[in-house]
């Protein structure tokens, strides 16, 4: 009898451990957008974005939030798997047709990697970020009302140096999920 109910135990200790491995690489996400070339996933957690893209590349996939024209002053998450291990960087758009690291302009890491997998041509990196970041570089990303996304992805190469392939500008509502064409 003590043994069935220490086998119990450890069958439900062990269905216990992995659901919570499940949940913290693959969050479910409340919202997506797919674009003709790239999925962008998020769920609002706390004062925390959770954040999944996916691309149909072999390089980087990347976001960028509320530019104030073209690429200039947003904040950017890139990301991209080699050899099995997924790499990524926060950026903040130094001018129209740029972005650097923040770390090179006096701001910090705020991002958070969650995973990654390059599998058949497709490259899906996930991670979280802050909604309202202490980084002077960062803009506060607001949860109700229109948020300017920038989407892309480079081809071929795992280099943060490489330009994007493709590139679309949309609209969200970060709580509701609406979602449209920028203007």
């Amino acid at each position: 009898m003590l043994r069935k109910n220490i086998q119990t135990v450890i069958a439900g200790i062990g269905l216990i451990l992995l659901g919570s491995m499940t949940s913290a690489q693959g969050a479910p996400y409340d919202h997506e957008v797919q674009d003709k070339k790239i999925t962008f996933a998020w769920k609002v957690d706390g004062d925390r974005l959770a954040v999944k893209l996916s691309a149909k590349t072999d390089g980087w996939v990347g976001i960028g939030f509320n530019p104030s024209k073209m690429m200039k002053d947003a904040n950017f998450v890139l990301g991209y798997v080699k050899d099995g291990k997924a790499e990524i960087t926060d950026e903040f758009g130094d001018s129209d047709n740029n972005h650097s690291p923040d770390s090179k302009l006096g701001g910090t890491e705020d991002v958070t990697l969650v995973g990654g997998t390059e599998e058949g041509g497709m490259t899906t990196i996930e991670f979280t970020m802050p909604l309202q970041s202490a980084d002077k570089n960062d803009t506060a990303i607001t949860v109700d009302g229109d948020t300017t996304v920038l989407l892309a992805y480079g081809g071929g190469r795992d280099s943060f140096k490489s330009k994007h392939q493709y590139r679309t500008t949309i609209k969200v509502n970060l709580a509701s999920g609406a979602s449209g064409k920028a203007n």
